[in-house]
């Protein structure tokens, strides 16, 4: 998930932490919003982002609606974080109730309510607005993948074909990547179908789960006796 960026150039974070208020940096963080979107660099700031949207707020007649509707992108890519929220926070009501906005709000619901067949049918539809950033997809897969390690133990394949919108050959081959990197197995299940197997954790084991009395010091629990006697 995200967390493989690499930092920020320390130009835009100096902008954003000595002048977040300047309309004067507006350009700087519009082009850095451009610059998150090139393959070779992979960077993304919230931050950077939500101080654009704030400086919006205060210039509304230089808001860019394809900036926006970049940042939201971004921002939808780095789910289960609440960066979209944040985002569409510090966007004006009635962008909100246009498009492209109302596309993005859609496809946010749907992965948060991790209907992904419908999401997937819906971002096929408005390739336009998400391709222009790369590495949409794989981010989406991986949130997915994300939610149902929360649930799964084992699930169907044709559940996880449908989560990550990938049949066929194309499949086979992304669970032998997880079988080799991420400790994935196959097995079958009772109706002779395919099985998926997760490794177990502590959401889909609860058994794994740490007691949290498990985790207290015997040095803090020690402390505490000489305050309640």
């Amino acid at each position: 998930m995200p967390g493989l960026m690499q930092q920020v150039p320390i130009s835009v974070e100096h902008l954003v932490q000595l002048n977040p208020y300047n309309p004067d940096i507006l350009p700087d963080l519009e082009s850095y919003v451009q610059e998150q979107l090139l393959v070779s660099q992979q960077t993304y700031s919230l931050d950077a982002n939500l101080c654009l949207l704030r400086l919006y707020q205060f210039e509304p007649a230089r808001l860019n609606v394809h900036v926006i509707t970049r940042i939201l992108v971004k921002a939808l890519m780095a789910l289960p974080a609440p960066d979209f929220n944040l985002c569409m926070f510090l966007i004006p009501e009635r962008l909100q109730m246009e498009e492209p906005f109302l596309t993005l709000a859609t496809l946010a619901h749907f992965l948060e309510t991790a209907r992904f067949r419908e999401f997937w049918d819906e971002a096929n539809r408005n390739r336009d607005i998400l391709e222009v950033v790369p590495g949409f997809e794989q981010a989406i897969q991986d949130y997915a993948i994300h939610v149902l390690s929360l649930t799964y133990q084992k699930l169907p394949r044709q559940i996880l074909a449908e989560a990550i919108n990938v049949e066929g050959l194309s499949l086979d081959k992304y669970i032998e990547h997880h079988q080799v990197n991420n400790g994935w197995s196959l097995e079958k299940g009772h109706g002779g179908g395919q099985l998926v197997v997760l490794p177990l954790n502590e959401d889909n084991h609860p058994v794994l789960r740490k007691n949290a009395a498990d985790s207290i010091p015997l040095e803090l629990v020690a402390k505490l006796f000489p305050v309640l006697s």
